[in-house]
């Protein structure tokens, strides 16, 4: 389906504002106004944003793991709300209580932001279930990385979701490292479109750093889905910076990382569009400039929240063994 010129534009300001959202939550970090484990987005951008643009969110889902950010801006949540969440504050989507690896917004179907690794997979799987039992329509999409691809989760689910022809795809963002290691040294084989043939599903390699062949690769993918035929896909994409905030990143060289910018996403769709003068440069220029406007704002409400106040600890906690009270005094 071939987008409009103002629908190619906003990819394009999803993007750079993934990017710019994702730098200055690194510069929080360092300056220890985020605490905690801090998953950055830099260079995968056209991932979330070409997925989300061909996805319908009033009846799909989407799940992914702890490298959650750029996909809860790419989904609509309200970026003062992430930016508050990072820093803890009560007014963050989560309250304060997720941080980085737990963003969720039920309302825009966006179900996390899963700290554990592959286990938004089986979950995914059950709403893909829920969606095909009440006949939505819709279809379910799980992101998970290079490193989570051999969970035994991910082989189980792949089974039940072609036995019941579930609505899901699974997507592998194949960024290359699981944590420090090379997904090379690590798997049997370096094609993982090939593993859904075990299962009778369906498979297929992406280039995960041009926005339009994500796109393209979602929209077909989300008829096969729909129609009862789940779908597997191996996203290439490249993470520049670490596994996360805390990774001196000595498994790989900065000729590495160099090349790879060469090939950035966001530059090489930029200069598309306004090589097919979809966009002027000038527009560019002020699209940036409204986007440093909208993460200065972000960071001046999450510095100006309050902390959640010490007696929220034991809210919204489900703990179905023992009865509130026994938690609040300590005694389980």
């Amino acid at each position: 389906m071939e987008l409009s010129k103002e629908k190619k534009k906003r990819l394009l300001f999803d993007m750079i504002f993934i990017r710019r959202f994702e730098e200055e939550a690194g510069k929080m970090y360092g300056l220890r106004k985020i605490g905690g484990f801090c998953h950055l987005y830099n260079g995968q951008e056209a991932v979330a944003v070409g997925t989300v643009a061909a996805m319908d969110l009033a009846k799909d889902y989407i799940l992914t793991g702890y490298r959650d950010h750029g996909f809860a801006l790419a989904c609509g949540m309200d970026p003062k709300a992430v930016m508050a969440e990072l820093f803890g504050k009560v007014t963050g989507s989560s309250r304060g209580k997720g941080g980085s690896m737990h963003f969720f917004d039920e309302q825009r179907h966006f179900l996390g932001g899963n700290g554990i690794v592959g286990a938004q997979i089986p979950i995914a799987t059950g709403v893909a279930f829920a969606q095909k039992y009440n006949k939505t329509g819709g279809a379910t999409a799980v992101f998970f990385g290079d490193g989570a691809i051999h969970q035994g989760a991910f082989h189980e689910s792949l089974n039940m979701a072609k036995i019941w022809n579930l609505p899901v795809i699974y997507a592998c963002e194949n960024n290359q490292f699981g944590m420090g290691t090379s997904f090379k040294r690590v798997s049997s084989v370096e094609e993982f479109s090939v593993m859904g043939a075990s299962y009778g599903i369906q498979g297929r390699k992406v280039d995960g750093m041009d926005v339009m062949a994500v796109y393209q690769a979602f929209t077909e993918a989300l008829e096969s889905a729909r129609n009862g035929l789940p779908v597997l896909l191996d996203i290439r994409t490249y993470r520049y910076k670490g596994h996360s905030m805390s990774d001196p990143q000595k498994y790989r060289t900065k000729e590495e990382v160099e090349a790879y910018r060469q090939h950035d996403p966001i530059l090489i769709y930029q200069d598309r569009l306004i090589a097919e003068k979809t966009i002027k440069q000038t527009e560019v220029e002020e699209m940036e400039g409204h986007i440093e406007n909208l993460v200065a704002e972000a960071v001046a409400f999450a510095e100006s929240s309050p902390e959640p106040a010490l007696p929220t600890l034991f809210e919204d906690v489900y703990a179905d063994a023992y009865p509130l009270e026994t938690l609040r005094q300590g005694g389980f």
